[in-house]
């Protein structure tokens, strides 16, 4: 009984510090007000640019997330001390979210100025094996 309590603790203190999936990192609000002097090419030209960053970065998470879950099940089962070491990467996470939400700003700057940019957004692994099926 201790040892099933000991190991559920344990768990869940080592999944606390995992890093998130990029599809689970949220944007952090930032104001379309910021782009509202951009002209539509200006607009389009930004969003490609932090699109692209935003792709370098979600496979950096997604690594990042990867390595940690594959790391907390080897301490779990070859010495579980370890487990309190493992650390999520906060601050690419961060960014993460900063530049998601420069993209959201970005439409919303678009879609006032009536640029007629298409934002296409990222469809999650599950959706994709749903829709082929």
């Amino acid at each position: 009984m201790k040892n099933a309590i000991s190991a559920a603790l344990i768990g869940v203190v080592s999944l606390a510090g995992c890093a998130q999936k990029a599809e689970d990192v949220t944007a952090t609000y930032i104001s379309p007000m910021a782009y509202q002097s951009y002209s539509c090419k200006q607009i389009a030209q930004e969003a490609s640019r932090v699109s692209g960053r935003v792709g370098e970065l979600s496979g950096v998470q997604n690594k990042k997330a990867s390595d940690d879950a594959v790391a907390t099940g080897i301490a779990l089962v070859v010495f579980w001390p370890a487990a309190f070491f493992i650390k999520g990467d906060k601050q690419t996470a961060a960014e993460l979210g900063r530049l998601k939400g420069e993209l959201e700003a970005l439409e919303q700057a678009s879609i006032r100025k009536k640029c007629g940019i298409v934002f296409k957004r990222a469809v999650p692994a599950e959706a994709e094996k749903e829709e082929t099926e």
